[in-house]
């Protein structure tokens, strides 16, 4: 009875209400959209950083990671890697070799990283060689194919079986140069890690630095289940003591960050939205009780008791915000649920995105708790903001607010 009154209530002034449902909902719309298309585009930064760039754990001598030392590689990395991929937590298992070099072509040189890997166990831990667009993965060329990213390509202003010089310092610490021919250019989606990171077959790699081909500086594992993370990463830890094992949060903070406190911006993002919002609905409904001051006075006149009328005015406001909350909800999910499978195109950015690691496509990604916890805050602010309103109607008492010419 008194839901349906209330909801009678809400109508009776039809522009007043309708300005403010219509708000909610604009406003409501903006924030769900809006947390969608963040969250896919957090979800495409971190899948491309783990799945991509460092994959799940890294295990390395603790005094390489301050020195870059070739000599500072991991002691049996053999059998620790063997040990390693029988893990039932484990699905991939690859050991690199990794050293600081020099990298020219005809035109002009910058530093890289050169990473030493056996293509078929990298396959297992990454996947890089699903990023290819020119070229083959480590294919096509004979002897000591390199593979590079689009952006070294282009500061190098080089192209697909262009010869590249490497120079870079051997075991005994003598200066020694070698050449490379492009097998391919991967393209990562993250300008900073294309430019910096190339890829060698291993052999090769020792061969010019005049190591042991199983000597490994940078140990990589793919968990079956990244859920487990943490534990798995004390597990290692506790395993191998003497070694550094870092998981992608340690190796990559910015990305660590970003997983740890995308939801909560999502929410913050949320709030300030309906904080906004609810000052306009406390506003609507207190001009809607100081104009019904008499009516409300012979309502409690006529025997209803103070609790019932506050009850009524709490519910109008509740199902005048619930109305442009859920409405505004359901149109953010329909419209995110139309460019799911297409993306949002910011190719007008894109320059400015990859070279910071983000996509110039983003996909919209719809999470229901996220939607639950937004219908909650909702309903949360109707309630809030419908207690004053509701107060202020009852301060009168029925005799003086029945007198009271409004």
């Amino acid at each position: 009875m008194i839901t349906s009154i209330a909801w009678k209530n809400i109508w009776r002034n039809r522009v007043r209400s309708g300005v403010i449902i219509s708000a909610i909902t604009i406003g409501m719309f903006a924030g769900v959209f809006t947390s969608t298309f963040y969250k896919g585009w957090i979800n495409q930064r971190l899948e491309a950083g783990v799945e991509t760039e460092v994959s799940h754990i890294q295990i390395h001598n603790p005094d390489f990671n301050e020195n870059f030392d070739l000599k500072s590689d991991i002691p049996n990395a053999p059998d620790i890697a063997g040990q390693i991929s029988r893990l039932d937590i484990v699905d991939g298992v690859s050991s690199r070799m990794v050293v600081q070099s020099m990298i020219s072509s005809s035109e002009t040189g910058t530093g890289v990283k050169m990473l030493g890997i056996d293509p078929d166990k990298e396959k297992t831990v990454t996947n890089l060689y699903t990023k290819i667009p020119e070229g083959q993965y480590f294919e096509g060329v004979k002897r000591n194919p390199i593979l590079i990213g689009k952006k070294l390509a282009e500061k190098l202003r080089v192209k697909l079986h262009s010869k590249l010089v490497v120079t870079l310092q051997d075991s005994e610490g003598h200066l020694t140069s070698e050449a490379f021919r492009i097998c391919g250019i991967y393209d990562a989606g993250n300008g900073m890690f294309e430019e910096m990171n190339v890829f060698v077959i291993k052999t090769d790699l020792a061969r010019v630095v005049q190591l042991d081909e199983s000597t490994t500086h940078e140990m990589v594992i793919h968990l079956k289940d990244h859920d487990e993370l943490n534990p798995n990463t004390d597990l290692l830890a506790e395993k191998y003591p003497g070694l550094l094992v870092q998981n992608w949060k340690q190796l990559t903070p910015e990305l660590g960050i970003l997983n740890e406190y995308g939801n909560i911006y999502i929410y913050f993002f949320i709030g300030i939205i309906l904080l906004s919002l609810g000052f306009g609905i406390v506003n609507t409904m207190l001009m809607a009780v100081m104009e019904r001051v008499k009516e409300i006075g012979m309502l409690m006149a006529v025997g209803m008791s103070k609790f019932r009328v506050f009850r009524m005015l709490m519910l109008e406001t509740v199902l005048l915000t619930l109305t442009g909350g859920l409405l505004g909800i359901l149109l953010g999910l329909a419209v995110t649920a139309a460019t799911m499978k297409s993306g949002i195109d910011l190719s007008f950015y894109a320059q400015g995105l990859e070279d910071m690691g983000y996509s110039s496509l983003v996909f919209p990604v719809i999470e229901f708790k996220m939607v639950w916890v937004i219908i909650a805050l909702v309903l949360i602010t109707g309630i809030l903001a419908s207690v004053y309103p509701a107060r202020k109607a009852l301060k009168y008492r029925p005799s003086e607010a029945i007198r009271i010419d409004m």
